[in-house]
């Protein structure tokens, strides 16, 4: 997956003439940061140097992330067309450009973001998006500007900045701003998933569907070791190759979220949690099922239909649906 190309291009122009040896140690100084989890009072983006280290080395693969959690909700719920996106911890709006590439009906969004250098990074790029933007200082622990509530509300790769013991609390503001669907990512890792696990636990107790990515609302069948997440293949630039001092063109982006509304959706039969395993005439597939169980399946050229769709499948789908 790739950045959109206007986005692409903005990109390019803000990293122009920026010296390559600034950019890449405050690259690293941001990638120690995320891996830490740090809370130490401090942003992570703090001036404009970690602002454009974000936007070559974080952007693509948050972007990929994102966008892919609203592919699946947008399987989910085909009819479902938001006009009004509201994002907490906005970063430079990546949310914000996952969710007009996928949602082309948002006619207006606000965007919530403490660090002013990300915020103005976010302000400048979002300025070649045909809707209304409005971006705003705020903080969701300390305090949040008065917002209307919105079709679609997204917190992503911010649940990690939080005191553990402060995430219900934010969960509860998010979901009384909330008007249908909220969305909430975090990194592929163990403790992101534990994350997302107590914010699912939250919303259900509240009454709320979920959409994406859980086939059930049971208890998670997972236990450690295990753990759910998914992966999205992201496209590097030059720039994003030089930064990271990586050859290959490519990264992959584990991350996991989940997705609630008010609203029921159309839960799939099964989802796959892991990478497909096998070739030629056996596929071995890991599904998450909506009767609640997590397995491996095995699929054979004796299945017909069924196994054309597991060879071809990818970790994260689901079974075709009718009339696909």
């Amino acid at each position: 997956m790739e950045l959109p190309r206007i986005l692409r291009e903005q990109v390019e122009e803000m990293l122009e003439g920026q010296p390559l040896d600034g950019l890449k140690r405050a690259a690293a100084r941001l990638s120690s940061r995320y891996r830490q989890e740090l809370r130490d009072g401090s942003f992570h983006i703090s001036d404009s140097l970690a602002a454009k280290a974000y936007l070559a080395a974080r952007l693509p693969a948050t972007y990929a992330a994102i966008r892919a959690a609203y592919e699946m909700i947008s399987q989910a719920r085909p009819d479902f067309a938001p006009e009004y996106f509201v994002d907490i911890g906005a970063g430079p709006g990546s949310a914000l450009w996952a969710a007009t590439d996928c949602w082309p009906e948002i006619k207006s969004a606000v965007m919530v973001e403490a660090s002013d250098a990300i915020r103005n990074v976010g302000r400048s790029l979002s300025g070649r998006l045909d809707l209304q933007t409005e971006w705003l200082d705020g903080n969701l622990i300390k305090a949040l500007p008065k917002i209307a509530p919105a079709d679609l509300v997204t917190i992503a790769y911010v649940l990690d900045e939080i005191e553990p013991h402060q995430i219900d609390a934010s969960i509860d503001k998010l979901w009384a701003m909330t008007l249908d669907t909220i969305v909430i990512v975090e990194p592929g890792t163990p403790s992101g998933w534990d994350r997302i696990l107590a914010a699912r636990d939250l919303l259900l107790s509240k009454g709320a569907h979920l959409i994406a990515p859980c086939p059930h609302a049971s208890d998670c069948p997972l236990a450690r070791p295990d753990w759910c997440h998914f992966s999205r293949r992201v496209a590097r630039s030059k720039m994003h190759r030089l930064v990271k001092d990586a050859d290959v063109p490519w990264e992959d982006e584990k991350y996991i979220f989940i997705a609630a509304s008010r609203f029921a959706g159309e839960a799939p039969q099964a989802r796959i949690i892991a990478p497909p395993q096998g070739s030629g005439g056996v596929i071995r597939l890991k599904l998450c099922q909506s009767d609640g169980t997590a397995g491996e399946r095995t699929f054979s050229k004796r299945d017909g239909a069924t196994f054309k769709w597991a060879r071809r499948a990818n970790w994260g789908d689901e079974p075709e649906r009718d009339g696909e």
